[in-house]
């Protein structure tokens, strides 16, 4: 049996969104905290792409070529970076 995960990732995106605008609406973490969970989006805008080069232009999975693939995960590592100096180091939100 072959299961697409795909609409599963895509409708993953849904609940996401609306824990970002409550995050922000709510002002529950400091502004780089929240800058953190906002740069996963961009981590995953930039996984999707790179997995889209991966296949047009090698024929292959990103997982199958190193430097794509480690250049998507350092978007992850980015965010991941920006969400913990964000809740160690709180700087309040302004205006």
């Amino acid at each position: 049996m072959n299961f697409d995960p795909a609409p599963l990732f895509a409708a993953s995106l849904i609940p996401y969104l609306l824990f970002l605008h409550w995050l922000r609406k709510s002002e529950a973490l400091p502004l780089m905290a929240e800058r953190g969970f906002q740069l996963t989006l961009l981590f995953v805008a930039v996984t999707i792409g790179a997995a889209i080069a991966a296949l047009r232009c090698c024929s292959a999975e990103l997982v199958e070529i190193d430097w794509l693939h480690g250049g998507a995960e350092a978007f992850l590592t980015l965010s991941n970076t920006v969400l913990v100096i964000g809740l160690l180091y709180p700087t309040p939100k302004k205006g």
